[in-house]
Formats: C-alpha cells, sequence, structure tokens
C-alpha cells in the first residue's frame, strides 16, 4: 500500500509538470505512450456546492484523486469534464449548469473517440458526481459504433469505499449520512483542496423525503438499499425548494481527517487498477482482436496504426459524427 500526501501538493491543470495530457507538446505525448498508455479522464459537474465549497467541487475531487495516481503510476490524465449531467433534482439551482443526457452522453462518446484516435485506448473514466447513470451508456455507444479493440473502464469513487462514507451508526467514520456537499463530501474536499474551502461560511441543512425509510439509497449508495438515488423522480423535494442553501446534510461537521481512510483506500485502489492494466497489457497492446469485434483483421490493423502510419487510417473512417 502506497503512502499518500493529503492535502496534496497543489492541482496541476495549468502546469508544465507531465501530468495532463492536453499540458504536453506533441514529442512528450509519443514518449509517453511509449511507457505507459493508460489515461484517466476526471469527470466532474459545475453545481452548487453550499456557501463554502465551489461549484467545480465534484471535478476537483477526480483530478486531485488522478493527479496522485498519475505521478505514482507514470499514467496520463485529461483535462477533466467540467459540465455534467444532473439527476432531476438538482434542476433549477443557480450555479448548476445542467447538460442534458443526450449531449453529455454524446460528448463523452466523442471524448473517447478522440484520445483512442490519438493512442490512448486504455481509458478509465473517473466519476466525480451523481451521473452514474450516463457514463457507462456512452461508453457502450463507443463499443457499439466503432466496435475497434479498446479497455475502457468506469469508475465512481464512491463505491469504492461504502464502508468509509458511512456514518458511525453504521460503521463510518462521519455523524450523519453522506449526501450533498454535507460533512462527507466537504471532509474529502479539504484534505485535498483545502484552500477552496471556507468553512466559516458552512451551514447545515436537512433535506426532504416522500418515501419511508429503507426505500431508496443516499449518496454513493452507502447502505445497499434497493432503489438508488437517481433511480427516481417525486420521492423528494427538489434542492431549489428544500435545500436552496446548495448543500444537503451538516457541512459544519466536516473535517479532513474522517476523510484519510477512504482517501488512501481510494487512490490505493486506483493505483492497482492503473498497475494491472499496464501489467496485463503493456504500452501498445490491447484485448485480443479476434474475440471482441467480428471486424476484418485488416481494417483493424489500419485503424490501430493510426492516422500519420503508413498504411494506416484515422478512428473517422469507420464512423462520423464521432
Amino acid at each position: 500500500m502506497s503512502h499518500w500526501q493529503f492535502p496534496p501538493d497543489g492541482g496541476h491543470m495549468d502546469s508544465a509538470t507531465q501530468i495532463y495530457l492536453q499540458n504536453m507538446t506533441g514529442k512528450q505525448v509519443q514518449e509517453r505512450l511509449k511507457n505507459n498508455d493508460v489515461i484517466i479522464i476526471p469527470i466532474g459537474s459545475t453545481e452548487a456546492h453550499g456557501p463554502h465549497a465551489p461549484s467545480g467541487e465534484d471535478t476537483f475531487l477526480v483530478t486531485r484523486m488522478a493527479e496522485l495516481v498519475a505521478q505514482k503510476t507514470g499514467c496520463t490524465v485529461a483535462q477533466p469534464v467540467w459540465y455534467g449531467s444532473h439527476p432531476y433534482h438538482h434542476l433549477g439551482m443557480p450555479g448548476t449548469i445542467v447538460v442534458p443526457e443526450e449531449t453529455f452522453v454524446a460528448y463523452l462518446r466523442a471524448i473517447i473517440a478522440g484520445l483512442w484516435n490519438s493512442g490512448f485506448r486504455k481509458q478509465i473514466l473517473l466519476n466525480g458526481h451523481g451521473q452514474d447513470y450516463a457514463i457507462p451508456f456512452a461508453m457502450h455507444q463507443f463499443g457499439k459504433k466503432y466496435q475497434v479493440p479498446v479497455l475502457l473502464i468506469n469508475v465512481n469513487w464512491w463505491f469504492l469505499i461504502k464502508e468509509h462514507i458511512r456514518d458511525k451508526a453504521h460503521g463510518g467514520p462521519f455523524e450523519t449520512p453522506f449526501v450533498h456537499a454535507d460533512e462527507c463530501e466537504t471532509s474529502y474536499s479539504m484534505a485535498l483542496f483545502p484552500e477552496m474551502i471556507n468553512m466559516e461560511d458552512a451551514v447545515d441543512t436537512q433535506g426532504e423525503s416522500f418515501m419511508p425509510a429503507g426505500h431508496i439509497d443516499g449518496s454513493g449508495s452507502a447502505y445497499d438499499r434497493p432503489i438508488p438515488f437517481w433511480q427516481h423522480v417525486g420521492a423528494s423535494a427538489i434542492e431549489a425548494i428544500a435545500t436552496p442553501e446548495g448543500v444537503v446534510g451538516s457541512a459544519t461537521l466536516a473535517d479532513p481527517e474522517k476523510a484519510r481512510g477512504g482517501l488512501n483506500a481510494i487512490l490505493n485502489y486506483l493505483e492497482k487498477l492503473v498497475t494491472d492494466i499496464h501489467t496485463t497489457f503493456p504500452p501498445g497492446e490491447l484485448p485480443p482482436i479476434e474475440k471482441i469485434t467480428q471486424r476484418s483483421p485488416e481494417e483493424i490493423e489500419a485503424l490501430l496504426k493510426g492516422p500519420l502510419a503508413e498504411g494506416g487510417k484515422h478512428l473517422y473512417t469507420v464512423a462520423y459524427p464521432p
């Protein structure tokens, strides 16, 4: 297990440090691909997170995680997806920018295609926002549309650490259940980017559910109840009416120490995932072509060579728009 530093040494999105694809020169990218061709795509959102936290909180959570893992493993990070899809109850909150699902899915599919065409054919889609229902849709659309060798894996960080995001009554470190911009989420943000959190402005609120307890799970599906929070419309009050502060829960109880165990578990798993992908499929190698597509070997070979190699083709000769 690795030792991780919290808070990390700041963000790297505008740095020449060789972490982000978009910050590297063309030559640096080609050298990177020779050594490690795994890329992490942080997928976040822009939404209200209360008076104490930034609207990019979901994005900063996954970018800081991805940066730490890239520093340890040598994989690459793509600049994040800043705007996301949202469940119905978020609709209408100032600061929350809602992208329709069909637009969001098409956008993600195009990002996957562009990275594949650039040589990054092993992609981890690291999600930091409650759009669990949309990301696999984009991945499977890519698979059906192009039918080329690829490895796509979607990770929602909270699914990795259910025991670490529960309240004390259920064996976790928190006084209250994880909901939104609350004790849990703010604690993780304080551990990863404390410079953006103003705890003097933190507030506590109470969401309003209409169903009896035991049916609908909370954020992170931490309690394994039958119905995840995105699989309903109308079972709870919308945020703009019930919790206009942008917080659902007790943000004032946040403490970065409460997130330390969960963050170590997340980062250790992500490090293992990248390492296992890199070991199983070394740079330039992919799942066996003959077992994952029925396109002709000649067509696949040309696509794998890429558009600039002799006899190669770009991915969009298969399908456009992406």
